[in-house]
């Protein structure tokens, strides 16, 4: 088993075999998690989303040394697309990246989708919580380009950046409901290139006309260069903001509850779900049961709630 004490140590070589170990389902996964689960809680974690070729990956890269210049420790977790041929991670961030390579207060990891929906790897959670336990003050999750629906980051991070460009197409499709309402800052990147006023206006109005941000946090919109280095520090000053006024009101320890409900709550799904199945297949009954379904001699709705209350009956004689 991996020493947990060398990982808060920040001992970088620990921190990526725990990863490594966690995005290959390794066993003792579950107990190394438990073990890390009480050094956590400590990191800022930022999410950056957009459609690809927004520069997520390039404001990703000016915001690790905006963290360094504040001397914090960063942790930077870069979704790639899987590659369809080796199945590992493309690793077009990293080589963005690449001058903070020898920092040894920067650890960059990236990772495949695998097939996982949402711009996230399947196992983003876990690893944010070793590089929280590994020391870092702050954790960018990058997600692959996404459209409308792939909202998956908001489970994860405590800042949500939606990053947008000027004429990409048109501006309401861009921001339609899902990828608008997750979005803590609204980011206009490649500014440099003209023609923000438009989206700005757009993004505006609908903030105005959105009963959910009366009284609340109201997403800023900011315009950023990374080329030309413009909005870079604003953009920072916002973040710091946001995490100050979620702490006040209450809302952060909210959104940490929930995902904490959420996560699990999917274990446990998780774990029901391999007990029943192996109980099925274990008397062979379950090629009966589909045969028995295909033929129409019993339906599924019935059947799944038989095999529960069954389950229910042993769980409930092994009790006694």
């Amino acid at each position: 088993m991996l020493e947990v004490s060398k990982l808060i140590q920040g001992n970088k070589r620990t921190a990526a075999k725990m990863i490594s170990l966690i995005e290959n389902e390794g066993e003792g996964k579950r107990e190394l998690l438990s073990k890390i689960y009480p050094h956590t809680g400590n990191a800022h974690v930022i999410g950056i989303t957009g459609s690809p070729g927004a520069g997520k990956s390039s404001l990703t890269d000016v915001l690790i040394k905006q963290a360094r210049n504040n001397e914090l420790k960063v942790g930077v977790i870069a979704v790639d697309p899987t590659s369809p041929i080796s199945g590992g991670a493309l690793l077009g961030d990293r080589i963005r990246m690449q001058e903070h390579a020898l920092d040894k207060n920067v650890f960059i990891r990236s990772m495949g989708t695998r097939g996982c929906l949402g711009g996230l790897a399947r196992a983003s959670k876990d690893v944010v919580k070793v590089l929280d336990a590994y020391g870092c003050d702050i954790i960018i999750i990058e997600t692959v380009g996404v459209g409308q629906s792939e909202l998956d980051i908001m489970h994860y991070a405590d800042t949500t950046l939606v990053v947008l460009t000027p004429g990409a197409g048109d501006h309401i499709q861009t921001i339609k409901a899902g990828i608008m309402e997750i979005a803590d800052i609204f980011v206009i990147n490649k500014s440099d290139l003209g023609n923000t006023k438009k989206i700005v206006t757009d993004i505006e109005q609908m903030l105005d006309m959105s009963p959910r941000y009366h009284g609340k946090w109201r997403p800023p919109v900011v315009e950023t260069s990374t080329l030309a280095g413009l909005g870079i520090e604003e953009l920072w000053s916002l973040i710091q903001q946001h995490l100050e006024a979620s702490r006040a009101s209450g809302e952060l320890r909210v959104n940490v509850r929930e995902r904490l409900k959420a996560e699990v709550m999917e274990m446990i799904e998780e774990n029901l779900s391999n007990y029943l199945w192996d109980s099925l297949t274990q008397n062979g009954g379950i090629e009966q049961m589909l045969d028995d379904l295909v033929d129409r001699k019993i339906d599924p709705y019935t059947e799944a709630n038989r095999i529960f209350q069954k389950f229910l009956t042993e769980r409930s004689n092994v009790n006694v």
